[in-house]
């Protein structure tokens, strides 16, 4: 049976909703997987006039009633929004309703009524207007799900990257490496590829220093403190994990195919490289979260600035659905046999 796909909408007075509607309007997607929008239908009919497509939205009370045909979008309205809520504005009622809709998605995965979640993207100051201090979707996901050992991990063709920190400021991320982490991140990488099929990844770590601490010439011992004794860890239980390496010239080796994927030791170091080979294509990968909630999303913002025009890309929300029919399948139980 095809995964069942649960699509969060994200905060909707963004441009969640017209990236939606475009990639549901890709026949191809229908052939992998059943889509299952968790979100407001009136959005989505607005956006369907706004990009001028034709298809039908079918409202339903659970992924039980929906029915997984090509133009005809099935969405789960959670019954958050005002009808005329304004496109390209930070407001509460959206922060809120994208975290419900979060917390909706992550009910429904437990429950095994979806195979996966793919979120669209969410505004963080709408977010805490409406009440909920989360720095972004990853952190709500760990948060519901009780989940302490999570990362965050991005792709691109030809890059994959996984974060030893996210959201946090720099100077608070060093802070936070510790072995133990390094160690942990290490393992979640190893995990996940192979499950995806890859028998023996190979797993490089990056510096947090320039040039790696160059043996103590930048930094305070840092790598040798923070990361090389997790790595070593790692290496001893047969995990194929090398490094600490400069991390200006690692990402070109692992694009060139020398590694399968790279850990990044803060937000910026991960993000920039994947970003540079095409936000279109970028898939933003929450894994280690409990009960195996797979979780994919796109690797934008909301674009408040072209929300409601119509121009709002779909490519890297059809990235994110393939990718979360990529990992929905290698699961060992089929959330969708409960339906």
């Amino acid at each position: 049976m095809k995964p069942i796909i649960g699509i969060t909408m994200g905060d909707a007075s963004g441009i969640g909703p017209e990236i939606i509607v475009k990639a549901l309007q890709h026949a191809p997607v229908y052939e992998t997987c059943r889509p299952f929008v968790i979100g407001d239908p009136v959005m989505l009919k607005r956006a369907l006039q706004i990009v001028g497509v034709s298809a039908s939205i079918h409202t339903v009370s659970g992924p039980q009633e929906g029915r997984y045909e090509y133009g005809s979008i099935d969405c789960m309205d959670v019954r958050l929004l005002p009808p005329n809520l304004p496109f390209g504005k930070v407001s509460a009622e959206a922060g809120h309703a994208a975290y419900k809709f979060v917390e909706k998605a992550v009910e429904l995965a437990l429950a095994r009524q979806i195979d996966a979640i793919c979120t669209a993207p969410l505004n963080k100051e709408a977010l805490h207007k409406g009440g909920h201090l989360y720095p972004g979707h990853t952190e709500i996901l760990a948060g519901l799900t009780r989940t302490e050992d999570y990362s965050m991990m991005l792709t691109a063709p030809k890059l994959k990257v996984i974060h030893l920190t996210t959201h946090v400021g720099l100077i608070q991320a060093i802070e936070m490496i510790d072995p133990e982490r390094t160690y942990k991140v290490i393992k979640l990488a190893h995990e996940t590829l192979r499950r995806a099929g890859n028998d023996r990844p190979r797993i490089a770590v990056c510096g947090i220093n320039p040039h790696a601490g160059e043996n103590g010439l930048f930094g305070n011992g840092e790598e040798e403190q923070k990361l090389i004794p997790g790595i070593m860890q790692a290496a001893e239980e047969g995990v194929d994990v090398t490094g600490p390496y400069p991390a200006d010239t690692l990402f070109y080796r692992a694009v060139r195919g020398d590694f399968d994927i790279v850990v990044a030791c803060y937000h910026d170091q991960g993000h920039v490289p994947i970003k540079v080979l095409g936000i279109e294509a970028g898939v933003n990968i929450t894994i280690g979260l409990n009960g195996g909630i797979i979780r994919t999303s796109v690797d934008h913002g909301t674009a408040f600035d072209i929300a409601g025009t119509g121009k709002a890309d779909e490519r890297s929300m059809l990235a994110a659905i393939r990718s979360a029919v990529e990992l929905a399948p290698k699961r060992i139980d089929n959330l969708s046999q409960n339906i």
